[in-house]
């Protein structure tokens, strides 16, 4: 036996729910009784309301065809395993429901069907009656008006005010592929059951896609389809290979639209321009371009190691900090440059071309020995960035014992952000225990990792955040008394100065 209910929950959108109720064996006589029952049960509930006993409950004939309904926004079925995209092909028209209206109380009454009003791409909700000159006919949503009495009170009590009856007539609407969004199309195209590109990674101009391999038959179309459905979009581009090489690009190919590879991003209130073909850029490094940058305070100094075209450098230095910015990558030193310029930071940025351990052992160097010389009251915090996530735990190698001399007070010890994928199933103690490695130390008590985002399943992108210990960063520090502690006396000493410090970055933010 099958109960159709119309359930309209508090004011939400009223949906159609089906209960199936096995029989019942042991007697039919119970058949009656337990209906009644349930009924007397569902009556009792605000905003159910039973369908199917002509005698008691209306009844909706839409019903029956819910299910196809479903359907009834998606491309024709013969579109099926199109790999060159053919525009004419999706046509279709559908049924929809329609409200009949005088011209004059048009714009007063579209405001209060908001929610039932149809919302397709390229299709104006209200049209010309073809019957009537003086009226207009206002397209409904078929998912959500089935009669009269799927409005909502508020609209009814409106229409009853402009004299407005809510019979619902029916109109054959044609569709075009104007009036599809990206998702249906691709749904519609390719294989049944197979996973559909519908998001991209916006880079100005480019949406850059990475396709898996059972896209890859329909990528040219797939490619057409981001450039029509999405407005400024003029080139689609899907990464043929992993950022493996030493200047951290990747290749790419244009699967439709423009050649053309230069263009010009806005991030947090900054504007970059690039060849994206020949640099790295991600725009989901949004957030984490602010949390860092969002740490230092005027007259820090942040010494930016694989800097790339300035996501991290430029927004800090217009804080008024002192930044030292690097990269290998030619092309990226030269925008970075750029960039500089453009964003009127270019006196704030020292900007250097060199591999990730020359600088930290060079100017990074130079520049700890005559900062963490200066006296209590002109030490400035120093950050360094380490964004590179497929290596740059390797590169923490090159801060044990970098500098020579007394150690310099905990609190001024440089707070380093270093970037790694993890594939483990506990990635923060990955991270951890692999930096840890590479220091000879343990960051167990003296570090925090935060989350950046989810690269691929079950591959994460993290920042491990801590100060160097004295122990690391100094040599010959038998030389200082303070270095005959006991080395658990010493981790702990560490601990509570970055306990301290983060407290300290905390209250500055």
């Amino acid at each position: 036996m099958v109960l159709w209910i119309l359930w309209r929950p508090f004011g939400f959108s009223r949906r159609l729910l089906k209960l199936e109720r096995h029989s019942i064996t042991e007697s039919k006589s119970l058949i009656p009784l337990a209906w009644t029952s349930l009924t007397q049960t569902l009556s009792e509930s605000p905003g159910i309301f039973l369908l199917g006993q002509r005698k008691r409950f209306s009844t909706m004939p839409e019903i029956e065809t819910h299910e196809r309904d479903s359907e009834l926004f998606s491309p024709p079925s013969d579109v099926r395993g199109m790999t060159k995209l053919d525009r004419t092909a999706f046509k279709k028209t559908v049924n929809i429901p329609v409200l009949k209206v005088r011209k004059e109380i048009v714009s007063r009454l579209m405001r209060s069907l908001r929610r039932a009003a149809l919302q397709r791409p390229g299709i104006k909700r209200v049209i010309e009656d073809p019957e009537d000159k003086e009226s207009r006919l206002i397209l409904l949503d078929p998912y959500k008006i089935f009669t009269h009495d799927s409005f909502e009170k508020a609209e009814l009590s409106v229409l009853e005010q402009l004299n407005v009856s809510p019979q619902i007539s029916k109109y054959n609407l044609e569709l075009t592929y104007e009036n599809f969004k990206s998702e249906e199309i691709l749904r519609a195209v390719l294989p049944e059951g197979q996973d559909v590109t519908s998001g991209f990674s916006r880079v100005g101009h480019i949406a850059h896609l990475n396709l898996r391999d059972h896209q890859l038959p329909f990528k040219q179309l797939i490619g057409q389809v981001m450039i029509d459905k999405n407005p400024g979009i003029t080139s689609a581009v899907n990464k043929i290979n992993n950022i493996d090489n030493m200047y951290r690009n990747f290749h790419m190919e244009v699967l439709s639209g423009e050649q053309n590879m230069m263009t010009k991003v806005r991030e947090n209130k900054y504007t970059y321009e690039f060849d994206f073909s020949k640099v790295y850029w991600n725009p989901r490094l949004s957030t984490e371009h602010s949390r860092i940058t969002e740490l230092l305070k005027a007259g820090d100094v942040l010494f930016d190691v694989f800097a790339g075209v300035g996501p991290f450098a430029i927004p800090v230095a217009k804080k008024n900090c002192t930044v030292f910015a690097n990269d290998l990558n030619p092309e990226s030193h030269k925008w970075l440059l750029h960039n500089c310029k453009l964003n009127k930071v270019d006196q704030k940025v020292k900007i250097f071309n060199l591999d990730g351990k020359d600088f930290l052992q060079g100017p990074v160097k130079e520049e700890l020995m005559q900062l963490l010389s200066l006296s209590k009251e002109r030490k400035p915090s120093v950050h360094i960035v380490m964004n590179l996530p497929a290596k740059a735990i390797e590169f923490l190698s090159a801060f044990k014992w970098l500098l020579d001399g007394q150690p310099c007070s905990n609190e001024f010890l440089p707070i380093v952000h270093c970037y790694s994928f993890s594939k483990d199933a506990n990635p923060a103690k990955d991270v951890r225990q692999r930096a840890g490695a590479v220091l000879g130390i343990s960051l167990e008590a003296c570090s925090s990792v935060h989350l950046v985002r989810n690269v691929a399943p079950n591959k994460e992108m993290l920042c491990i955040t801590f100060q160097i210990p004295a122990a690391v960063l100094y040599k010959n520090q038998t030389k200082n008394p303070e270095n005959h502690e006991d080395p658990p006396l010493k981790r702990q000493r560490t601990a509570e100065a970055f306990s301290d410090e983060k407290t300290q970055i905390a209250s500055n933010t």
